[in-house]
């Protein structure tokens, strides 16, 4: 049994088990947050695709850890004028592990 959940912007495949990194989310470590936009879920070979979501599906996990990716570096320039701009960006993003896919 798999899912596609979308959380953040983004679209992920999940089983239960899996580890997923998501954009950070405001809840404590150790405690559990549900996905309520289920794209697809699927089971063996019944498939149910939303429109655009499914509806009654649930997608639930538990906080694993919060913290800080690798830092990027930005460098912005203007050639033959001497502008030059470095920003550097660390997003934040949390580990979910994935409990239980619930369907209607």
């Amino acid at each position: 049994m798999y899912a596609i959940v979308e959380t953040g912007g983004k679209q992920f495949r999940v089983s239960e088990g899996d580890v997923i990194r998501t954009d950070l989310i405001e809840t404590e470590v150790g405690s559990s947050v549900t996905f309520d936009r289920v794209v697809l879920a699927a089971s063996g070979d019944d498939v149910t695709v939303g429109t655009p979501v499914v509806s009654g599906a649930s997608v639930t996990g538990t906080v694993l850890r919060q913290a800080k990716d690798k830092k990027i570096l930005v460098f912005r320039y203007k050639p033959k004028k001497r502008v030059r701009k470095l920003n550097g960006h660390r997003q934040r993003f949390a580990e979910v592990r994935i409990d239980k896919i619930s369907l209607a």
